[in-house]
């Protein structure tokens, strides 16, 4: 059985967390609509915004389509995310899932190779932040908006789950208020004779569509979905059932999907030159402003660029901090990674060190990256190639715990879901860059290294069967 609802107390809330071998050491303060907007704000609602000119090219103009897809190929992942959270509610995410539905050193590669995802992507936040605000305000260099956005994060997640859930709020509430600004000027000037005028070409072009073209656009497009699954790792912090987590991470990939799909069908009508788009990319990032420009002149294209900057190197690199503190926890806790990043304040019980060394990766990381040409696309290629592949994993987990070892017979939820879903990801990982396989795989071939070394040196944990999935 599920277990029941724990609204106000940490021992009932513990008690779950014991059964598979651990002590309750976070904080459980989180609601479903907590766990809700959190899992909003990771993968930002005006997420498009940022990349809209490069998932543009990419698909020939079927931006629209390209989002609909990723939104159909991440609901089957998350549907797989909802039955592995429900038999095993405990912090580490697919690292957890993998690991204890079908063995740890399969965990292990997969948390490795989320790491990219994790890791590197408040760097890659932070980054696109800093050269936004680089571009309205050129007198502050790239590298101190990078200093300004990290340490500002690390302070409110420093000082716990709760503050940071408030904050989440907040900025969802203000993100929501701009691309609502942005769709209705949008539609008006539409409606008026601007752009092209409404038709479905961003969702289907004849003269452009083909089955390679919009799943390497989908690739791209990954990118802003990529943040539902980061609910998962605050499982030891919710303190509704298990269930919960599935239902937000649903909840939230299905609303922000929408939003997707609506303001970049948009935003594409009122591109001002679409095939020059398609032609010569958008190597300044800025075909989503140029087009809110279309619609209601400079005014609009400066607060969507702002909105964006905010965003993305606050909002969402808040909360991408968070997760990934909490994944270097659960491998920490395991003896995976260096015991030190176990180690939770015993005041805000949050996981300090974790949250430190993350602050210090993405500060390094987006200065580096701030001096090269490619940085953002390099960065982008090896974030999608890490979350994907560990999704891969996560879909074989469910068959082989649930089918396999419990002997289930819902194949629906249990086969049909993550085969299906196994398949859309895989076919979008054939059509990514050559670079993201290439990088990709080179970091799965070291992970494969530290591994072995951890399995010779003796530091392969135990791991309790017990599960909530019954």
């Amino acid at each position: 059985m599920s277990k029941p609802s724990s609204r106000n107390s940490d021992a009932e809330g513990a008690e779950g967390v014991e059964a598979f071998g651990y002590r309750q050491e976070l904080k459980r303060s989180l609601t479903f609509v907590d766990l809700l907007v959190y899992g909003l704000i990771f993968m930002v609602p005006i997420a498009p915004f940022g990349i809209f000119g490069g998932v543009f090219q990419a698909s020939g103009g079927m931006v629209a389509l390209a989002y609909a897809i990723g939104m159909l190929a991440m609901a089957f992942t998350a549907a797989s995310y909802s039955q592995m959270a429900r038999a095993f509610p405990v912090a580490g995410s697919v690292y957890t899932y993998a690991g204890r539905g079908i063995g740890q050193p399969v965990g292990f590669l997969t948390g490795w190779m989320v790491l990219l995802d994790y890791v590197l992507v408040p760097g890659l936040l932070y980054l696109i932040a800093a050269i936004a605000m680089n571009s309205i305000a050129p007198a502050v260099p790239v590298w101190l908006w990078i200093v300004a956005f990290v340490v500002l994060n690390t302070v409110v997640n420093y000082f716990g789950i709760e503050m940071t859930a408030r904050i989440n709020k907040l900025m969802l509430i203000a993100e929501l208020v701009v691309l609502a600004i942005f769709l209705v000027i949008g539609v008006v000037a539409l409606a008026n004779g601007a752009g092209r005028g409404f038709d479905l070409s961003p969702l289907y072009d004849s003269s452009t569509f083909s089955l390679g073209l919009v799943f390497g656009a989908v690739s791209i497009a990954v990118l802003s979905f990529l943040g539902f699954d980061g609910i998962s790792t605050l499982a030891e912090e919710n303190r509704d059932s298990a269930r919960a987590l599935g239902k937000a991470m649903i909840a939230a990939l299905a609303l922000a999907g929408t939003l997707f799909i609506v303001q970049t069908w948009v935003a594409a009508l009122l591109v001002p030159a679409p095939e020059r788009l398609i032609t010569e990319g958008d190597p300044g990032g800025t075909a989503f402003y140029d087009a809110a420009a279309v619609a209601g002149g400079p005014w609009l294209a400066t607060l969507t660029a702002v909105a964006t900057a905010i965003a993305w190197g606050f909002a969402n690199s808040l909360v991408a901090q968070a997760a990934t503190s909490r994944l270097l926890f659960a491998m920490a806790r395991e003896r995976q990674l260096p015991g030190v990043l176990a180690r939770v304040h015993p005041i805000r019980r949050v996981p300090v060190n974790a949250t430190l060394l993350v602050a210090a990766v993405s500060l390094v990381l987006g200065i580096g990256m701030s001096l090269r040409e490619d940085g953002i696309t390099l960065l982008s290629t090896l974030v999608n190639f890490g979350a994907l592949s560990a999704f891969l994993v996560l879909h074989v987990s469910v068959v082989v715990h649930h089918l396999v070892r419990r002997r289930s017979t819902d194949y629906w939820r249990h086969l049909a879901v993550p085969v299906i879903g196994f398949a859309i990801l895989a076919y979008v990982m054939i059509n990514a860059q050559v670079a993201a396989q290439t990088l990709g795989f080179a970091w799965l071939a070291v992970g494969a290294a530290v591994l072995a070394v951890l399995l010779i040196t003796g530091r392969r944990p135990a791991i309790a069967t017990d599960d909530r999935s019954s």
